[in-house]
């Protein structure tokens, strides 16, 4: 027996097209199977309009190449498919369920193709923002290979250790670990993988450390600026001197003059009196100039707005004298003021002594160095044995054991260190290769996800437009940084199994599959059920939910007393 259905459909290869179905079934068989036409399966899914090659092509197109909705519609458009943005984005997290179920029906072949290396490092971390949930992810240090990801709540040991049983069911034992310092994190590593290497991120090491040193100080010396409004001052009194160099030709010649000069360093020719203090004044705002991308406490803006405020102080004084009416631009009592706050000054001092010690351990440390020229990328240096030497040296010094017996912030810095000494080193692991016996160094940071996150929200932020993106993070399908993958070449050969394109590979995927993999992705990501957006449009609710007449149970009898 057959039975026909005609349906609009459109691929890259052919446009919209009405798609005539012949499909045979025999009506004696038990299930009554139905057998679909072959041709057309491997084009689009059952009951689908757009095929795989435009899943396919709008996945890519979002999480590889950063296009928005709108520039995805008119590339389609170029290609004669006519599609609306809610389709886009529908079908862009269809790509990711496809991708992930590819990954499951892969993830054999991956950890065979990893064995031959030796085995896995895994590296563990997590991302959220705002009030948004942790997207926790790992990763293979050595094939590059993102392994799996979930979404929960909060970074919690009760819902991390399911979800690293599942790495271990799946992948078997890592040969070592990196992560950050995370309780949580810590407990759930040592609760699945108790006989597994492990060790944390240098750099999330040395961050701690320097939150606990310098912090307190830190906070207190950003309060006292915002008090004294001294930035603001500053800002204005650049606009205004800058309006009036613009005023005074020759001022403005001077200016770019400077500005063109090869020697900023050291003018050819005297500044006038204006311009120098435009340049000294917008120097000292723009103290964040001197961060080396690091984040606090590697960078202290505020610090060095205050030492550079300190630095340009005697000269605009000087430069008061030389100005003549213009002088009366130049806030010097704000500044005298601010300077000789002795609450400040003295905060300043403080942070200055915690500053040279942290530089020293950072020295140590050999990581997130001033002069890197990789800045968040610095893997540091990868001589563990002269690390190590050195920060022994440095915690058993005499200067650190007096600063830790008269201030609790540097004693806790030797607490850390010790807390932590046997995760900092990791001497190279022995793993049996497809090439005989090798020699592991796992890395000592955990920027291989660090990188992959900033990469994550920067490309979230290049789509949207939006610098939040704690709605995207609340609404991204857990599995979306398997993207990830599809730039690894061995991942792909793995991924696709002998098929041309991902078009392909996703046509031998179970409809029925897909179907149960996207409702249980959309219902994690869904604040609210179905239809509780028209709930809160209505006026009046609480008054109108509680007036509610109550209706009778069906086959309840009446209370009503019958009369005659």
């Amino acid at each position: 027996m057959w039975k026909t259905h005609t349906r609009e459909v459109a691929t890259l290869r052919i446009g919209h097209f009405i798609a005539h179905e012949t499909q045979t079934y025999c009506p004696r068989c038990a299930d009554q199977s139905v057998f679909p036409a072959e041709e057309l399966q491997q084009l689009v899914s059952p009951g689908a309009r757009y095929g795989y090659d435009v899943i396919a092509f709008i996945g890519q197109a979002i999480f590889l190449h950063c296009r928005n909705g709108k520039e995805i519609q008119q590339e389609l458009q170029a290609q004669n498919i006519t599609i609306s943005l809610r389709e886009i984005d529908y079908l862009g997290r269809r790509f990711i369920v496809y991708l992930a179920l590819a990954h499951a029906q892969s993830q054999e072949k991956i950890k065979q193709f990893m064995g031959t290396q030796g085995g896995y490092i895994l590296h563990l971390d997590g991302t959220c923002e705002g009030d948004s949930p942790h997207l926790m992810c790992t990763i293979d240090a050595l094939s590059q290979i993102v392994l799996d990801n979930i979404k929960i709540p909060t970074e919690n040991t009760g819902q991390l250790i399911p979800f690293l049983r599942r790495i271990l069911q799946t992948y078997g034992e890592p040969i070592a670990l990196v992560h950050d310092m995370g309780v949580a994190i810590l407990k759930a590593v040592a609760a699945v993988f108790p006989n597994a290497p492990d060790f944390i991120c240098h750099f999330h090491f040395l961050k701690d450390i320097g939150k606990d040193l310098l912090g307190h100080d830190y906070h207190t010396l950003r309060r006292h600026l915002k008090t004294h409004r001294i930035r603001s001052h500053l800002r204005a009194t650049a606009k205004a001197i800058k309006q009036a160099i613009e005023d005074a030709p020759d001022a403005g010649q001077c200016l770019d003059h400077y500005l063109q000069s090869t020697q900023l360093e050291e003018p050819d020719t005297p500044l006038r009196p204006l311009v120098a203090a435009y340049l000294i004044i917008t120097w000292v705002v723009e103290a964040k100039s001197q961060s080396n991308g690091f984040g606090f406490p590697f960078d202290r803006p505020h610090l060095d707005f205050y030492l550079r405020l300190q630095e340009a102080a005697p000269k605009l004084n000087a430069l008061q004298q030389k100005m003549g009416a213009d002088a009366a631009l130049l806030p010097l009592m704000r500044i005298s003021k601010t300077l000789a706050d002795r609450a400040l000054s003295s905060t300043v001092s403080r942070m200055l002594d915690a500053v040279r010690v942290f530089e020293q351990l950072r020295g140590v440390m050999r990581i997130a160095q001033p002069d890197s020229r990789e800045g968040l990328n610095d893997e540091g240096d990868a001589d563990m044995a002269t690390i190590k030497a050195r920060l022994t040296q440095f915690r058993h010094c005499e200067e650190i054991k007096n600063l830790a017996a008269m201030t609790l912030a540097y004693r806790k810095m030797i607490r850390q260190i010790d807390k932590y000494w046997d995760k900092l080193f990791a001497d190279p692991i022995q793993v049996a290769t497809k090439t005989g016996f090798a020699f592991i160094q796992p890395q000592r940071t955990n920027n291989i996800l660090e990188q992959f996150f900033r990469c994550l929200k920067r490309n979230g932020r290049k789509r949207s437009g939006n610098h939040a993106l704690s709605k995207t993070l609340k609404t991204m399908l857990a599995q979306t940084p398997l993207v990830k993958n599809l730039e690894n070449p061995p991942y792909m050969e793995i991924l696709l199994n002998g098929k041309a394109d991902l078009a392909e590979r996703f046509a031998e995927i179970d409809i029925v599959e897909v179907r149960k993999a996207f409702e249980d992705a959309q219902r994690v990501t869904q604040k609210y059920p179905k239809r509780m957006a028209e709930v809160f449009k209505i006026p009046n609710l609480p008054q109108r939910l509680l007036e509610m007449p109550q209706k009778k149970p069906a086959g309840s009898k009446s209370n009503r007393i019958l009369r005659p």
